[in-house]
Formats: C-alpha cells, sequence, structure tokens
C-alpha cells in the first residue's frame, strides 16, 4: 500500500516553484529523496564492482521498518506492517532470478529495501519499469558488442534448461558455471534508473 500520491496535480505543475516551495516539498518527501540517492549509490557501486554491498542493503531495510514505524503516516504496528509486506513483496519479485543463479543476491536486497521504505504497490510498480529498463540497457549492450547471435542462442539454451531442468539448486549451479563466459549487466542501476524514473512520474519527488 501506497500513502504518497501516485500522480502530481496539474496545479501543481503549472507553477514555477520557488527555493521556499522546493524546501517545503523536499522535506514532504524525504523519505523517497532518501530513497533515490540510495539507489544512485547502489548503482555506482554496483556498476563499478558487480556488487551491491550488505552495509547498503541492511541498513536500508532496517531504517525502511523503523520508519515506517515510528514516523510515516501510519506509525505504530499498521505502518511497520505495510513496511514488512513491502520487504516481502521486494524479495519475492526478485527471489526467482536469484535462485537459478541470474541474479545477485544484493539486488534482491536492494529491491528489499525499497519495498521496505514506499511498501508494495509503489515497488511493484518500481519493478516494473526497473525490468523495462534493465531489458533495454542489456539489448543495448548485446549491439554495442554485435554479439546479437550468441546472446540470443543464450537466452533460448536458458529458457529451456530453466523449463527443462525445473531444479533451483541445478539451475544455480549451471548459471555459476557460465558466469565467467556472460557479459554481466549490474542490475542494481536498472533498478535505480527505473525506480528513481517511476518516483518522478508518480509525483513523488516534488
Amino acid at each position: 500500500m501506497s500513502v504518497l500520491p501516485l500522480r502530481p496535480k496539474f496545479a501543481e505543475l503549472t507553477p514555477m516553484f520557488d527555493t521556499a516551495q522546493l524546501a517545503d516539498a523536499f522535506v514532504a518527501n524525504w523519505p523517497v529523496w532518501f530513497v533515490t540517492v540510495t539507489l544512485i549509490v547502489a548503482a555506482v557501486i554496483d556498476g563499478m564492482q558487480l556488487r551491491v554491498p550488505n552495509w547498503i542493503t541492511f541498513p536500508m531495510i532496517a531504517s525502511g521498518w523503523v520508519w515506517s514505524a515510528t514516523l510515516s503516516p501510519y506509525a505504530g504496528w499498521e505502518g511497520l506492517v505495510y513496511s514488512l509486506i513491502g520487504t516481502a513483496v521486494g524479495l519475492a519479485l526478485l527471489l526467482p532470478a536469484y535462485a537459478i543463479g541470474g541474479m545477485g543476491a544484493g539486488d534482491v536486497k536492494l529491491m528489499a529495501g525499497i519495498g521496505a521504505w514506499v511498501w508494495g504497490t509503489v515497488t511493484a510498480y518500481a519493478f516494473a519499469v526497473s525490468a523495462v529498463v534493465g531489458g533495454i540497457i542489456a539489448i543495448g549492450m548485446v549491439l554495442t558488442n554485435k554479439r546479437w547471435d550468441k546472446h540470443h542462442n543464450q537466452f533460448w539454451m536458458i529458457l529451456n534448461e530453466i523449463t527443462a531442468i525445473k531444479n533451483p539448486e541445478q539451475l544455480a549451479e549451471i548459471a555459476a558455471e557460465r558466469k565467467p563466459r556472460m557479459m554481466l549487466l549490474p542490475y542494481g542501476i536498472p533498478i535505480a534508473i527505473g525506480s528513481i524514473a517511476y518516483f518522478a512520474w508518480a509525483g513523488m519527488l516534488v
């Protein structure tokens, strides 16, 4: 559930914001700004190190629980429950990919951190946009490296493995063996781009 507006009001789009209005908007929406800044830091680190470290994800998740239970519009048990549901949604969206070796644990925990702060509905929408962004980036990487045939064949091979084997542990072992030969996409980057794009479109930043 999201308590933040999903679309900006037309009246809020027309006037020019002065400094005081921008400051008020930032104060009113600081939880989303916190998530935004955290996502940018995580994306930069993921792009450089191909991992999202625990010192980002675990504090993000825990602080989301604390904020939801103490300072959110639904402070108390209700807010905590919403945050826990959001965390579970974030985990559930990427756990299948992680289980078969197609996603790093840090990316899964990053999505859970988003859920802890903005709760289930917004997390689902942010994930949907992130998935589109990730697909576009992946296609761009393949075309840039001129390896369309190779990765096209790999895609169908992986899909056939998933449908034929259906054992997450065995699929993870196969993926780990294949990983050094594959072009890797640091998924923290599309998560950040997609989520922040959705926040902006939904009027959650101003």
